[in-house]
């Protein structure tokens, strides 16, 4: 991919009187959202997710925003706001509390019962958590927060006006205009009219639908489609979605109360998070609906759903376990049905295709957004932008939250509707942004790398290490043995050859040992030779004829050991 930007310098310190953007993730890919605030030698945080791990990324369990820029300035952060609960926005937040632990958090009262859960797995001393609403309006540092109420596929989902000396920000998180909510929590446009109305110096707008025409389909017509949908149904029901999707798993429980049936949540996000979610309101469940999933078993099978996670195709998740006969509690059986009931995050097409065609080779009934409409999308499409920058007018637009199709996208929008092109700033992670005078401009770049979670470890795995896993997993790998004489370096015995991962059998390799062999007598020499060069020497000799032998490009590891 072509950068917007080209090797940009580090930005210089800010001016006096402007106010920084640095995007830390989310422009670019969809997931690890981040963006920080500078102004007046203080920092306010927006947001801090993970991404989560593509195919070519073998091992990694999660990918952080990188930190690396803020490291050194850990005590001028002043708050972190957090706009809404999904992972892809509050996903990194203990991962930022491992550096400083006593940041302030701003967000609603769901977003934070998301939050707590995380840090207490984290062992980490408990923040001061805030907790705020729509309406609300206060001073973090020198930024005057407003928050705004915005629907999205989570409930609780806040926008934020920011305001300074400097200028003022509109951030809207992700954010859509469903007129019919199932909570009547409207997306508010009297807000965003009256900041339209005040100013709004810079304008951070969710990109991720950009390209998709018209206005996003209302929720509540979801529920009838279920309806259909399991009426339908002779057997068991799987119901794979995200495991903060209330609103989702609401008209699932709705959907089954109506058609005699229980549901069993499966899965320790998804049990965890709807538990907050009844607790604080947000949640309704029907009448003796919920049973354990040990238990519902024992009920027949037209009378179980199971609402689970998995819907991206994640090997570890309950919906993959389940198709590869794994599952603890759950088999498939021919003519049980399964309903993703969620977007397709790009990136994992493969993954989920994969899964679908191993849960109807197992004979079962499979209804996802292609074939049923059991999903509309969270995120405001172009329609409902357009209407967006209409009411708002503002002066400088920087889409944000999406891949770099969407933010152009959403820049070619801002544009229609009047914006200046020269005043949309389509940035890439860690591209910096100063708005100043009403005008913005790209200050420079900070460092923005992947940092990959792999187990316990976190940053420490490269991009050289993870192209050497795909290596191993794509092409194999080869070992090659060999031990010298450490005065003369004259070859004591003839090199051994293993392979591993490789169709073919270690013996085609004895075609190559004497040119092995006669190369590494070739390099000996009296005095002894640095075991190193015999190495090269043996990788060179091997990897040219796999490739032209076996067509292959395995990962060579020689090995030299002196006596």
């Amino acid at each position: 991919m072509k950068p917007l930007y080209e090797n940009l310098a580090e930005p210089a310190p800010l001016e006096e009187g402007a106010l920084r953007v640095i995007p830390l993730g989310g422009l670019g890919e969809v997931g690890r959202n981040m963006n920080v605030l500078e102004y007046a030698g203080k920092l306010l945080v927006v947001d801090c997710g993970v991404l989560f791990p593509e195919e070519n990324q073998p091992g990694v369990d999660l990918i952080l925003p990188d930190f690396s820029w803020i490291e050194d300035r850990l005590e001028d952060i002043v708050g972190m706001i957090l706009t809404h609960g999904h992972e892809d926005h509050i996903g990194a937040v203990p991962y930022l509390l491992k550096l400083r632990s006593d940041i302030p958090i701003y967000g609603s009262d769901l977003t934070l019962a998301f939050v707590e859960p995380k840090i207490r797995e984290h062992r980490l001393p408990s923040p001061d958590l805030v907790v705020v609403a729509e309406g609300d309006r206060i001073d973090v540092g020198p930024f005057n927060c407003e928050f705004v109420a915005v629907t999205h596929s989570i409930p609780d989902a806040l926008a934020v006006f920011v305001r300074t000396d400097a200028g003022k920000v509109l951030i809207t998180g992700d954010f859509k205009m469903d007129q019919l909510p199932l909570d009547g929590r409207l997306t508010d446009l009297r807000a965003f009219a009256r900041f339209g109305e005040e100013g709004v110096d810079l304008f951070m707008v969710d990109s991720t639908n950009a390209e998709v025409p018209g206005f996003v389909t209302p929720e509540c017509e979801i529920g009838p489609v279920l309806d259909r949908v399991f009426a339908e149904a002779t057997g068991q029901i799987v119901v794979a979605s995200f495991a903060s999707h209330v609103h989702r798993v609401q008209q699932v429980m709705n959907a089954a109360h109506r058609n005699g049936r229980r549901v069993a949540l499966v899965g320790r996000s998804m049990e965890r998070n709807m538990r907050i979610a009844e607790e604080k309101g947000y949640l309704t469940v029907p009448p003796d609906v919920i049973v354990d999933s040990a238990t519902i078993g024992d009920l027949p099978p037209n009378q179980r759903v199971y609402m689970a996670t998995g819907s991206q195709g994640e090997p570890m998740a309950a919906l993959s376990r389940m198709a590869a006969g794994s599952h603890k509690f759950v088999t498939l059986e021919p003519d049980d049905m399964v309903v993703f009931a969620s977007s397709l995050i790009p990136g994992n097409e493969n993954s989920v295709y994969r899964l679908i065609n191993g849960l109807m080779r197992l004979g079962a009934r499979v209804v996802h957004q292609s074939n049923t409409k059991v999903h509309v999308s969270g995120h405001a499409s172009a329609g409902e932008l357009l209407y967006c920058y209409n009411i708002i007018q503002p002066t400088n637009v920087m889409p944000i939250h999406g891949e770099i199709r969407h933010l152009i996208a959403n820049g070619q929008l801002a544009v229609k509707t009047g914006v200046p092109v020269e005043n949309v700033v389509l940035a890439e992670d860690g591209v910096v942004v100063d708005l100043k005078d009403g005008k913005t401009r790209i200050a420079g770049a900070v460092p923005c790398e992947y940092v990959y979670v792999d187990g316990r470890s976190i940053g420490e795995i490269s991009e050289e290490e993870l192209a050497a896993r795909r290596t191993l997993g794509a092409e194999g790998f080869v070992s090659v043995y060999a031990v010298v004489e450490r005065d003369s370096g004259m070859v004591l015995a003839a090199p051994t050859i293993r392979a591993i991962g490789m169709a073919e059998d270690d013996a085609v390799f004895e075609e190559i040992l004497p040119e092995v062999d006669a190369a590494l007598r070739e390099a000996a020499a009296p005095g002894g030779v640095d075991p190193y060069v015999l190495q090269q020497v043996m990788r060179r000799v091997i990897g040219r004829w796999v490739a032209r032998r076996l067509r292959r490009r395995p990962m060579i590891v020689p090995v030299v050991v002196e006596q």
